[in-house]
Formats: C-alpha cells, sequence, structure tokens
C-alpha cells in the first residue's frame, strides 16, 4: 500500500483494478487544511490520461507489475511476438502496445516486456540498437558545414538524421530513448 505522501513522477499504482504511472505531479500545502497532491496520471493499459487531486492521509495499492526479460520474434498482423528467454512461454503485444518502440524493433533482439496481472502492456527496448542503413543519399564532397545532417532509413523502416558521412548498406547504433544517431558500428 501507497500513502499519498509517497506519490511522484514515475510511481505506478493501482485504480479501479487498472495499474497508472504518475506522468506529472505537484505538491502543495495551503495555508489552512490538508496538503493536496495534483497528479496527472496515465492509465498503463489504454493510454488515456487524466488530472486528479488527492488529499494526504490517501492510500493506494500497489500495481501487480513485473519486467520480464524477452525475446521479439515476428510480426503477425498487428500483433507482436515475444517468446520470454527463460521459460520460452510466447506473449502477442499489439501495435498500440508498443506505441514508439515499433519503429526500432528488430527480429530477435532481446527486450523488457512489462506485465501487468501476466499479460504483457509495453515493451521497453535495450538503450542502443546497431541497424542497417538501407537507404542514404550519397556523400558529396564539399557537404561538411558543421552541423549539417541528412536523412536515412534504416532496416526497420524508422527514418532519422545521419551525419552526412554515413552511407548506405552501413550499420550505426541508435540511442532508443532519443530515436537518435550515436556512432558508425564496424561489422
Amino acid at each position: 500500500m501507497y500513502d499519498s505522501s509517497d506519490l511522484k513522477k514515475g510511481l505506478k499504482f493501482q485504480i479501479d483494478g487498472d495499474p497508472y504511472v504518475i506522468v506529472n505531479f505537484e505538491f502543495s500545502k495551503p495555508g489552512k487544511g490538508q496538503a493536496l497532491y495534483k497528479c496527472k496520471l496515465k492509465n498503463m493499459v489504454s493510454g488515456a490520461q487524466f488530472e486528479r487531486t488527492y488529499r494526504s492521509g490517501e492510500k493506494f495499492d500497489e500495481a501487480n507489475l513485473e519486467e520480464v526479460e524477452m525475446e521479439y520474434l515476428y510480426a503477425d498482423g498487428d500483433t507482436y511476438c515475444f517468446m520470454n528467454t527463460s521459460t520460452y512461454e510466447q506473449e502477442f503485444i499489439t501495435k498500440e502496445q508498443l506505441g514508439d518502440a515499433l519503429g526500432l524493433l528488430k527480429e530477435n533482439i532481446v527486450c523488457n516486456v512489462l506485465l501487468f496481472d501476466g499479460r504483457a502492456i509495453g515493451v521497453t527496448l535495450p538503450n542502443f540498437i546497431e541497424l542497417e542503413v538501407t537507404n542514404a543519399d550519397p556523400w558529396v564532397k564539399g557537404d561538411t558545414a558543421s552541423g549539417s545532417t541528412k536523412p536515412a532509413t534504416l532496416e526497420t523502416g524508422f527514418e532519422l538524421q545521419v551525419p552526412p558521412f554515413v552511407e548506405e548498406g552501413e550499420f550505426i547504433k541508435v540511442d532508443t530513448r532519443t530515436n537518435e544517431y550515436v556512432e558508425r558500428v564496424k561489422k
């Protein structure tokens, strides 16, 4: 059980059987009366967001969340199959549950899958992923202005900005938290 004094950004708890995460948090103590905790909450299953204010002394149930290491196997229409690397059980996750991770998802990559009461509700990719550049404009001599970038398409179909010296067929490291180019990778 959590108390209202435990509330902070990123805390996950359960309301009416659904898991919620605090996206934004403000504390105020008026001159008279109880302290107020104004929270912006996000439903971790549906993605719906709303604001709610709590008073000091209120109690909250912990969400039954578990992170499990799983390997991405294949896509089947709008569902994506992940296999638990220790039990070999398979979980299917929808396109909506994957969210932003979908653009960088590559077969056989090991991810952390968030489970709520035994069912998958989200995926966290590793911080860095190595992907092949499948389409990039050629580098023209003289294109050396500092800070210049060009668009490149990766093997997953994701498009991002890369330095002008990155060419088609090369492998690059991408930061999955910011979806930005990090460095070239020698294969």
